[in-house]
């Protein structure tokens, strides 16, 4: 897969969201999150569920986990998908065709 995949894939996926998203919580959950609430005094628990996604991205982002999926899936790193182009771009690397070694000293 390909930058220009991924991109229309985060573009799909976003268009597919809500700007509601009804979660069904487990037991577990909920009890984490109404420790949460009762420790950041929080009465919108919409508010910390919108901080967990953010903490669970910028984690997967420093840990390298998210750089390790897309370069699996998707062949690119998250710094290559802000940037809007792969390393080779941005580099050149990919505008010069490949050497024939067996070739290149033949007349």
């Amino acid at each position: 897969m390909t930058l220009d995949e991924l991109n229309a894939d985060v573009k799909e996926a976003y268009s597919g969201l809500d700007d509601e998203i009804g979660v069904e919580l487990d037991r577990e959950t909920k009890n984490e999150l109404a420790m949460l609430a009762a420790v950041f005094d929080a009465t919108d628990v919409d508010e910390l569920i919108r901080r967990g996604v953010h903490a669970l991205f910028r984690s997967t982002v420093d840990t390298g986990d998210l750089d390790f999926h897309l370069r699996q899936g998707y062949d690119v790193t998250y710094d290559e998908y802000l940037a809007g182009m792969t390393y080779d771009e941005m580099t050149g690397e990919d505008q010069y065709p490949q050497r024939d070694d067996e070739r290149r000293y033949q007349m």
